[in-house]
Parts: C-alpha cells; structure tokens; sequence
C-alpha cells in the first residue's frame, strides 16, 4: 500500500523589507505630491515597518529635514540639471541632496543609496548629478534659497525683527527642535509650557482653554488643581485633548464648541486662554511643510478669527478674572495689533528673563531660549 507522501509547506510569503531611505522616499512622495502631512504621514509609515529605533530616527530626520531644506537642496540641484526630470525624480534628488549638505551622511553612502532607490532609467542621471552636488561648494544665489523659505516669510521676519534677529530665528527653526518631557510625562514644548502656567490657574478656579488641541496647556492647568474645560472647534481634535488627557491621567471635561460662539455663561470662568490659530511662524521647525504651506493671505485671514475669538472669549471672564491670549508666531499682526478687549485692562507684570517687552505684551524668539516663538498678552476684567 503506497503511503501518501507529506506535502511540504511553502514558506509564508514576506514582503520585502523597506529600507530607512525607501520609507523616507515614500513619505517625501507623499507630502510633496499628495499633500500629506510629515507629522501625520512619517509615524504611519514608521508604525507599518519593522525598521530599527535608530532607523527610525534616520527617517524623521532624511523626512524632516529635507522637507525643511527643500528650497536649499532644490538651489543645490538646479545649478546641474540640464533636462527637467519628473517630479518624483526631483524629490529623490533633494533626499540625496540634503544627506549631503546638511544630513551629515558620507558622501558614497549619500550618492550610491539613493541611486538605488531610482528607476533603472534614470540611475546615471540620478548618480550624475549627485556627484556633482557631492563635489561642489555650496553657493546660493540668495538668502531665502540659503535659508530654505519662500521669499516672503525672510522678508517679513526681516520688516518685524531685523535683519540680525530675524536671520537668527530662521536659522534656529532650521535645526530639530529639542524634546522636553514634563514630569507628568507629556512632550511639550517648553514655551508652551511657560505660557500655561502665566495664565496662573490655581486649585479651585474654573478655566476654559478655548482652543485646547492637542491638549499640552489644558493638561498643565489641570495639574494645579483647577476645574479645566477643554474645547475645541472639530470633534477629533477634541477627542485628542480627552485621549491625551487619559493618557497622563487627567480628567478633564472636554466639548466640541466653537470658539467664536462659545456655549458658556458670562462671567462663568475665573480664567480663560485663548491659544489661538495662528499661521505658527514660531513653530516652523516642529512643522517642516508648513513653511510652504502658508502664506501672507493666512496671516489676513486668521487676524480676523483671531479678532472673533477675542470679542467672544472676554465676556466668558468673571469680574476681576484674567484672559490669556497665546499663539506660536512673532507677527504683530495676529497678537499686539489686536485692541484690548472692551472691560479689560492690560497686566504688564513682568513674566521671566526669556521674554522680551513687545508692544502691550511679550515675545520669546526661538533663539532666546532654544523653544518655539511665541507671543503672549494677559488682560484682567476691570467690569
């Protein structure tokens, strides 16, 4: 009797491995020609790969810091490229481009790696113009290509700090921002931080954060005792604040409001801030794309929902109450050239060495302090 032979298992089919270069290239794709955003689109690819802690450093940063330095690396490129490649071509060019100039990465490794990652068609042009950029100096044909932004942010940095210290600041949000953990275990931003606790919640007050997502300033008020509100316009930016808010152990009542037409009483808060939506300008290293994103009409348009808010937001303050008005730029257009609000009088109090005098309230540039840019004004009822 023949017995039946065991049939050999094939072996389960594995995808191929990404590489740190391939899964940057994929997310620079996405974020040049798909729109994508890099703190959205980088963790995703990260979470779905099987690269290494260090790997995956190499990708924030290749991701980062060649979407940061795009207009540079493009400046690099230009001088050499004689036939206009496709635009996915021109994204791989700027990933070689920024290991080499800025990445820190051996030139052999910059050069062949990402060849490797071209289309067979396009590998010498790809390798040819890398060597050339490998073997040239840098030379810029001006400063907003040197700095890596559009014209019209270098030259509005200029009009609002001078050459000296807007140059300065451009520079600093060129490099990776640090990472500051609170001791309750949040990642925030140290000007963030300071700006939370100048709004001075104490256990027992009622607090409002108006415009509370992520979450960051809501959880540092909670951590004083305070009865803290946190709202916010769309519903999953509300769901962040409540899930980060459980996350470090908060509880902390979250809605979905509008800001401009808040659900809440007058006189109802002992406190209130508004950290405004802003055109970020002092964030641009935490937001690598949003340097291209923006432009001068946004700082227009957002002053007047900035203004909105403001004339919502103060009849929400009792008596002798203070509101806090935050955002993450330097433009005097989205802060100090708001009016005070009708009721309100101005608390110059001095707030820390970090800061600086700025109209009727304060400003810390990036480079004061190492942190984001950031502007701040605190008002008290006087009704």
């Amino acid at each position: 009797m023949n017995q039946r032979r065991p049939q050999q298992r094939r072996p389960a089919r594995r995808e191929p491995r990404q590489s740190a270069r391939e899964v940057a290239y994929e997310a620079l794709l996405r974020i040049d020609h798909e729109g994508a955003y890099a703190n959205l689109v980088v963790p995703a690819l990260l979470d779905r790969s099987s690269l290494s802690d260090q790997d995956r450093r190499f990708v924030t940063d290749l991701v980062y810091g060649t979407t940061r330095m795009r207009r540079a690396c493009e400046s690099l490129v230009e001088r050499f490229v004689l036939t206009e490649p496709d635009p996915e071509v021109r994204t791989l060019l700027r990933l070689g481009a920024y290991q080499l100039a800025f990445g820190g990465t051996a030139p052999h490794a910059a050069v062949g790696e990402t060849v490797e990652l071209a289309h067979p068609k396009v590998r010498g042009f790809v390798n040819a113009i890398l060597r050339r950029v490998a073997g040239a100096e840098k030379v810029w044909p001006d400063d907003a290509s040197r700095l890596s932004y559009p014209d019209w942010i270098v030259d509005r940095f200029v009009a609002e700090l001078g050459e000296f210290e807007g140059f300065a600041a451009l520079e600093c949000m060129n490099e990776p921002p640090p990472v500051h953990e609170r001791a309750d275990g949040y990642i925030q931003d140290r000007a963030s931080g300071w700006v939370a606790d100048l709004v001075g919640a104490v256990a027992g007050e009622r607090v409002l954060d108006v415009c509370s997502a992520p979450g960051g300033k809501a959880t540092a008020m909670a951590s004083t005792g305070a009865l803290v509100i946190a709202a916010d316009l769309q519903a999953h930016r509300a769901a962040l604040v409540a899930d980060n808010a459980h996350r470090i152990g908060y509880d902390i009542p979250v809605v979905v409001a509008d800001g401009t037409s808040p659900p809440f009483r007058n006189h109802s808060f002992d406190r209130v801030l508004i950290d405004a939506p802003c055109s970020g300008l002092g964030a641009l290293r935490r937001r690598p794309d949003a340097r291209w994103r923006i432009s001068e009409q946004d700082i227009v348009d957002l002053a007047g929902i900035q203004q909105r808010l403001l004339n919502a937001a103060a009849p929400l303050v009792r008596p002798g109450g203070v509101l806090v008005y935050s955002v993450c730029t330097i433009t005097a257009a989205e802060s100090i050239d708001h009016p005070t609000p009708e009721g309100f009088e101005v608390i110059t109090d001095d707030i820390g060495d970090e800061w600086t005098t700025f109209g009727k309230g304060f400003r810390i540039l990036p480079q004061d302090a190492d942190t984001d840019g950031m502007v701040i004004i605190r008002y008290r009822s006087v009704q």
